[in-house]
């Protein structure tokens, strides 16, 4: 059972490379913030998996925070873009 866990592991995490490429060439700020997103929530798929291959719950408290700081990323990116949208008084 471990090995399946371990293989699922890595497949996602081939899956975020892929998500790398969309940061790196993504036509809008949206495409970027969303492959962020992936990248968090795929890392945070490779802790819990990790922590069930290996016994270990202090990797799941890790991967319990990476999903708390991934949401105030979403935020904080949303709070930006609805700033920069709102005209300017000058």
């Amino acid at each position: 059972m471990t090995s399946f866990l371990f293989a699922a592991a890595i497949f996602v995490l081939v899956m975020e490379a892929l998500g790398l490429v969309r940061i790196l060439r993504g036509p809008a700020d949206a495409d970027r913030i969303l492959s962020v997103q992936l990248i968090g929530s795929g890392g945070v798929a490779v802790l819990l998996l990790l922590s069930a291959a290996t016994q270990t719950p202090a990797i799941m408290d890790v991967a319990l925070m990476l999903a708390l700081l991934a949401t105030f990323v979403s935020v904080a990116f949303l709070r930006d873009v609805r700033h920069s949208d709102e005209p300017t008084n000058t």
